[in-house]
């Protein structure tokens, strides 16, 4: 029994060593996204402004004046805790890269020299995704999915009632944030499945007989997590299925890697054995 004991302890300092460790990380992470949310909520309004531009360009598109393009708020608090999300957003959007730097620092000890340099790829890669989502959400759907919303307006004419959209600026907030984590989300498929291939999870013959059953789940999915309109569904639906293609030709080369160094490694050893 004392043995145990003692064993127990023994394992038991590393243990809160990785615990100390990981605190020290998760302080630093916070610190750079609470340090990110308060520049971000100083020029909240600025920040607001910039995702507006995109409804700007849709009024524009619709045949209106975008200078005379409106947002409304209807409670005393929306257009506050409107810039709080957005400072929010910002902030994690800002500190990702001191948040990711955290968890590679606290993971990276754990691998092999190999490993980590096998990681580190994806890693940079992660961001670069789903800044190009963010960046397709930006400067087409968003445009697309409020010009197609726009011309269901009705401009009073011919005795008809005129019907306007003024869009809340919760609302307009919550529809932009929600197709940039979603597209961001999309964008990161290759990357997860490169991983899943790597391990051996996933394999390309998997995924290419996958196929037919990966494209009605993009469709679902799509029409779940975006508006319910057709441009934004199959915006995102696209996009997804065109990913799920990459990952498939990914797949293929680290199969084709991996083959590789497994001829090299037995044309080693039988050399050696001879």
């Amino acid at each position: 029994m004392n043995k145990i004991d003692d064993d127990i302890d023994k394992s038991s300092a590393p243990l809160i060593e990785h615990l100390i460790e990981l605190r020290r990380r998760l302080i630093w992470a916070l610190v750079a996204f609470f340090v990110a949310f308060l520049g971000c909520f100083h020029y909240g309004k600025q920040l607001f402004n910039l995702l507006v531009i995109p409804y700007q360009w849709a009024v524009g598109w619709a045949g209106f004046d975008p200078a005379k393009a409106q947002l409304i708020y209807t409670a005393p608090q929306e257009f506050f805790f409107t810039q709080v999300k957005v400072a929010m957003f910002g902030g994690l959007v800002l500190a990702f890269p001191v948040i990711a730097s955290q968890i590679y620092k606290f993971v990276a000890p754990g691998l092999y020299r190999n490993e980590r340099m096998a990681f580190l790829p994806f890693l940079i890669a992660s961001p670069i995704l789903f800044l190009l989502g963010g960046a397709l959400v930006y400067f087409f759907f968003t445009p697309m999915v409020m010009w197609f919303f726009l011309a269901m307006q009705q401009q009073g004419v011919a005795g008809e009632v005129q019907i306007s959209l003024l869009p809340k600026v919760s609302e307009y907030l919550s529809l932009i944030m929600t197709l940039i984590f979603a597209f961001g989300l999309v964008f990161q498929l290759p990357v997860v499945t490169t991983l899943l291939a790597r391990v051996g999870l996933v394999g390309y013959e998997g995924l290419k007989s996958k196929r037919k059953y990966a494209i009605v789940i993009a469709f679902i999915v799509a029409a779940v997590i975006t508006p319910p309109d057709p441009v934004s569904q199959i915006g995102l639906a696209l996009p997804t299925i065109l990913l799920y293609e990459i990952s498939i030709w990914m797949a293929r080369l680290v199969e084709k890697k991996r083959a590789a160094a497994d001829a090299e490694a037995q044309s080693e050893s039988s050399e050696i054995s001879s």
